[in-house]
């Protein structure tokens, strides 16, 4: 039986079409690993375990600790499968790697070479790869990281998932400009992104800058530094890819949010030192790592949105649950 893990938002997401595409084809049971609660909401048509994280001094450890002793969750379980870089999936990984089973590494392949810059999820999928039986690339580059590195395990280059709920919207183009900013890298400089960024908005009042603030104390307690742009509260999923399927470009630095605003075929200005996802640069994203350089990317982006109409999506067709349960198949899952 297979064993799918996931434990945050943007994780459930990216495994949600797989869970469908699985249903009536393979066994399978989901592990809840507890970290957004209102997750299980939902969840439906799969049968549910869950971890209890016990919080320590630090949330990292917490995580570790409380998977790598949890032998009720792998009952009746050969093969396991985590999705990305989080804590929860490296430790889950490394839990079912000591009980021998096989692990199935979703989105494997994404590298920055900086341990730092995402910390801790650079190290966390550099972990999972040494000890995953197979790995399921987004890209040909991710699986040339792979073989650089001379992991062990199957590689297969099969897209990624998250672009699977989108494949049926068809995008727009408005005076709508999204914006996301959570990661901890940016905490110590959320002030001055913030201040940029509404700056940016005064200097262009036909464009409507909207911010779905992200609630980490370290983020919301700044957003009353924003006087001309629209701050609304989280938005759910499905609101969220429609506002983006009709906005103009996108300012974040997300990891995810580079890949759908490249299917709907928006430019993306990536507020990180460093990304994963290389495959866009140029074309479809461009690196911002610094809030003094934002001036410079909301021109790039601004003065022609729309990316060459010969430039593909580089990572994936909207159809990569299909081929993994294929894979499946043959690899006996």
């Amino acid at each position: 039986m297979l064993l799918i893990s996931f434990g945050t938002r943007p994780e459930y997401i990216k495994i949600k079409p797989l869970i469908e595409e699985l249903q009536n084809k393979i066994e399978h049971v989901l592990l809840f690993t507890g970290q957004h609660e209102d997750l299980l909401a939902h969840v439906s048509g799969s049968t549910v375990r869950r971890l209890q994280i016990e919080d320590g001094t630090n949330r990292l450890d917490s995580i570790v600790s409380s998977i790598m002793n949890s032998d009720e969750v792998f009952e009746g379980v050969t093969s396991v499968l985590v999705q990305g870089d989080t804590s929860s999936a490296f430790a889950i990984a490394l839990a079912a790697f000591h009980r021998k089973l096989k692990v199935i590494h979703l989105e494997a392949g994404l590298r920055t070479y900086d341990l730092q810059n995402p910390y801790p999820e650079e190290f966390n999928r550099q972990a999972v790869s040494r000890l995953a039986d197979i790995n399921l690339c987004p890209t040909e580059e991710s699986a040339a990281n792979l073989a650089k590195e001379r992991i062990s395990g199957k590689v297969y280059v099969v897209g990624n998932t998250v672009l699977d709920n989108i494949v049926e919207i068809e995008p727009e183009y408005s005076n709508k400009i999204v914006i996301t900013m959570h990661r901890r890298e940016n905490h110590s400089l959320i002030k001055d992104w913030f201040k940029t960024i509404d700056s940016l908005a005064a200097q262009n009042p036909d464009l409507e800058f909207i911010l779905p603030i992200h609630p980490n104390p370290n983020v919301y307690k700044h957003k009353d530094i924003f006087e001309h742009v629209r701050v609304v509260d989280p938005m759910g999923y499905e609101d969220f890819v429609k506002l983006l399927s009709q906005s103009r470009f996108v300012i974040t630095d997300s990891g995810g949010l580079q890949e759908e605003s490249s299917f709907f075929r928006k430019k993306c200005i990536v507020c990180r030192k460093t990304t994963e996802r290389v495959e866009g640069m140029g074309v479809f994203s461009t690196l911002c790592p610094t809030p003094d350089e934002l001036p410079a990317a909301f021109s790039w982006a601004h003065e022609q949105p729309v990316p060459d109409p010969d430039e593909r999506c580089p990572y994936g067709d909207g159809h990569t649950s299909e081929k993994i349960v294929e894979i499946f198949a043959i690899e006996g899952i």
